[in-house]
């Protein structure tokens, strides 16, 4: 029995993070099973757009198992170890966090590691680890003062103490504030309307925007250049072209 569940409806997937007795907290073996859903994920043409949750109402995710940390033998077991982070950064289709509780420590790693961030109402977001005794590790900081500033981001590292979901929408940590009982299907929504759209063109774009991040400006319009003319030169936009001149609804293949 796996503690991740991965559910296809067309070309939507659903990540569920599923140890809610835990509060989702993720153990070695979740995030060897992460990794490799991601993997089969970027390998399968049919899926266009993934969801990410936790299962239950109370979490998201509150990170790694604390109970799990003291099975690493050295400090460099603990630096090599399979980070739940970076697989979902290697997700190459768009991802959308539905975080439906506690975004604690890795979980809100977690969940700035996707590309749109929904949120339960009952949400609440944090970076514990100063409570602790030490920081996160998987981009925590350079992704919270990206996302909301450094001056809020030093709020949350240096106190460690949650917010609250109507907070992060106001700082730009989430998109968007629903009802709890709304927040999947309104993921599973953007996630097919994101689907609808030319894959290729919608990886790239996902590629073109994290690279705006470090690259200079010169640099980051000739990357979307040329990037763009890699898009142009698909059948997909010979598509979009037709369509458009058809007055009709273009149908993509990812090709």
């Amino acid at each position: 029995m796996t503690d991740i569940r991965c559910e296809v409806d067309g070309h939507v997937a659903v990540l569920t993070l599923d140890r809610p007795a835990k509060l989702n907290a993720l153990t070695p073996e979740m995030a060897a099973d992460l990794h490799g859903h991601v993997t089969a994920l970027n390998a399968d043409r049919e899926v266009r757009a993934v969801v990410l949750t936790g299962a239950g109402e109370r979490s998201f995710c509150v990170g790694s198992d604390i109970r799990e940390l003291d099975g690493y033998e050295e400090p460099w077991d603990f630096r090599n170890r399979g980070d739940y982070g970076d697989s979902i950064r290697a997700l190459r289709k768009p991802v959308i966090a539905a975080v439906n509780g506690y975004a604690y420590g890795g979980g809100l790693e977690l969940a700035m590691a996707c590309d749109i961030r929904l949120a339960a109402e009952t949400a609440t977001f944090a970076a514990p680890e100063i409570k602790l005794g030490w920081i996160g590790g998987s981009g925590q900081s350079a992704l919270l003062a990206h996302s909301i500033g450094p001056g809020n981001a030093a709020v949350m590292l240096l106190t460690g103490d949650p917010i609250d979901a109507a907070q992060a929408l106001a700082w730009g940590l989430v998109s968007r504030v629903l009802p709890q009982a709304e927040l999947l299907d309104a993921a599973r929504e953007l996630a097919a309307t994101i689907a609808a759209r030319a894959p290729i063109a919608a990886q790239t774009a996902k590629a073109n925007l994290r690279a705006a991040y470090t690259m200079p400006l010169d640099q980051a319009i000739q990357y979307e250049r040329d990037l763009q003319t890699i898009c142009f030169a698909t059948q997909d936009a010979a598509e979009g072209r037709a369509a458009f001149a058809e007055r009709r609804a273009p149908e993509f293949k990812g090709r």
